[in-house]
Formats: C-alpha cells, structure tokens, sequence
C-alpha cells in the first residue's frame, strides 16, 4: 500500500511538472458588466487546468482593460467586441500589442428596440420616426418633451455610435441618450413595459435582455436610414445580407492577450485561439444571473455546469493547448 501510495504521489507530481502554465501568473481582466463574468471564468478555468496560476479578474473600463493588457500590466481579456471596439483596440497599440486569434462568440447582434404594441399602433419601424415630436413624445420617461432610450454605460463604445447615430438621423432635439448603470436603467424600462407604458432602448446579444423582452412577440427591432459610425469606422456599411440596417454590424467577441506573453506562453495562446462558446449558452446563463443565480459561487456552479455537460469540448481544448507547449 505504502509503494503503491507513493508511486501515486510521484505520478501525480510528473504530471504537475508537465503542465504547460506551472508558475505562470495570469491577470485576467474583464469590464465591469458582471454578465461578462460567465466567458472570462470559463477561459479561467481551462487556464488553471493548464496549470496557470491565475488571479482573480479585475473589473474596469474597457479602455482601461486595453491600456493594461498592452503595457503587460494584465494578461487578458475575455471579451473584445469587433468591430465595435476597434478604435480602443488601435488606440491601445493594436496588433503590434496584442495577440488575437480566433473567435470566441460569433452573432452578437446589437441595436434598437420599441413595444410591439406601440409600433404596431403608431406604424413605428425605423429610428428616423422618432424625428417626429410627437412620436417621440410617446417615449417621453421624464416630462421634457423628448424620447428617453437607453443608452450605454460611459467609456462603452456603443453610446459613442449612439449619439453619432443621433446626430446623423436628426434627432437630437427630440431624442436623448440616458447613460449610467444600464442594468439599473433597463430595471426602469422594463417596468414602464409592464405597466404598458411604450420602452425604447439599445441592448446587445449575449444578454439577458432578449430573453425577457422577446423580439418579435414583446418587442421589435428598429431600422436606421443609413449607416453612420464614429472613428475610423464612419465609412463601415452596416446593411445586413438582408438589406435591413439596424445601424450596427453583427459583431463577433475575441480572447484578447498581451502579444509579449502570448509568445511565451504557447499552451495559452492555443488556448484563446481555439476556444469557442455558443451565444445562446451566454443567453441563458445572463438569464440566471438576472434571475438571481448572480454571486460569484453562483457563476463557478455554471462554469461547473458548462463544462460538465461539455466535457468532450473542454478536454479537446485543453489536449491541443498542452500539446501546442510541447512543439
């Protein structure tokens, strides 16, 4: 028994040994939208398999998130959005800074949406309507005269298009931009909704949202009149293959690290490289969240779940990752 313990203890050290991450320290960050922290604890986790020492995620501004993954500050990020954020991305030093390959979350959608009831009654289907003022008043949250939609939170690149998308169809003296906490703000619209008060707002896939305002039965999808964006992307078409517009392009979400220690890490640059998580599953788990499963143990238990019901995916990863260290 006392061989056989220690031939245990020997094997398990070996394999310790052999983990590609022993003694490397990951610094993950991720914004501070707690409904990010499902994608970012999942590559955490695949990272600590891989025998990464890895601390606990920090949560800042984007902007801030590129600044410290490009100076090696942090190691990286779970969740840039491209094209949305490929200015900060630029800004920050780009490709030259940064290692980015593969895509994490394909389809992520974004836009604006009304009630059903209210574009069905007011023939509402494009942004542009609301130029109107007396359309617009029908948005109205607070009394001055102007449709309240809610927008982004500061420093996200969404409320830059927004307001540039405000300014180009018109709309500035009968449409504004709430900005601040989203989640708080989109509690008070959804409460407008289910006093059947009309709601506008700008939301995003992977999220929740969609999930509790349907679009198609609850809610519907606005046009725009044409494309307009800020920064280097004012000359970016975002007609879909449809032909309709909703002023934004579908985006897709990278892993994005700091290219010095991807080079020094091939285990992990595999890793990022290679990891791909289904949108709907980022859906449902934001649904949880909302529902209340939101703490931090909370998440782990999904993380838990994820990977339990995807085990084949997650070994595969791991297999080619830890290969990759030994080329």
């Amino acid at each position: 028994m006392v061989t056989l313990a220690f031939t245990v203890l020997v094997s398990s050290q070996a394999m310790a040994a052999d983990l590609p991450g022993k003694g490397v320290v990951v610094k993950p960050l991720q914004s501070t939208l707690a409904e990010e922290s499902f994608q970012t604890e999942l590559v955490n986790r695949a990272l600590t398999k891989l025998g990464y020492d890895v601390q606990q995620t920090g949560e800042v501004d984007y902007n801030v998130a590129y600044t410290a993954i490009a100076s090696g500050d942090s190691t990286y990020m779970a969740v840039n959005w491209d094209p949305l954020q490929t200015d900060m991305f630029n800004a920050a030093g780009g490709d030259k800074k940064f290692y980015r390959q593969g895509t994490f979350i394909t389809g992520a959608a974004q836009g604006y949406l009304i009630d059903k009831k209210t574009a069905d009654k007011y023939h509402i289907h494009d942004l542009s309507q609301l130029k109107d003022p007396k359309l617009a008043k029908l948005f109205d949250a607070d009394g001055d005269g102007k449709a309240d939609m809610v927008g982004c939170e500061p420093g996200w690149g969404c409320g830059e298009v927004i307001e540039t998308q405000i300014k180009a169809y018109g709309l500035a003296n009968t449409v504004k931009q709430n900005s601040g906490n989203y989640a708080a703000i989109m509690a008070d619209t959804l409460a407008r909704y289910q006093q059947g008060k009309p709601v506008l707002y700008y939301t995003w896939t992977p999220y929740w949202v969609s999930n509790v305002l349907k679009p198609g039965k609850d809610v519907v999808w606005l046009t725009v009149p044409f494309s307009a964006n800020p920064g280097s992307q004012k000359n970016l078409d975002t007609t879909l293959p449809n032909g309709k517009n909703y002023g934004f392009p579908v985006n897709e979400e990278h892993i994005v690290a700091n290219k010095q220690w991807a080079a020094a890490n091939p285990a992990a640059a595999k890793l990022f490289a290679i990891m791909k998580l289904p949108l709907a599953d980022v859906n449902a788990q934001n649904m949880r969240m909302h529902n209340g499963e939101s703490s931090a143990e909370d998440i782990q238990q999904q993380v838990d779940g994820w990977v339990k019901a995807h085990q084949a995916t997650f070994d595969g990863w791991i297999n080619t990752a830890t290969a990759a260290a030994k080329k």
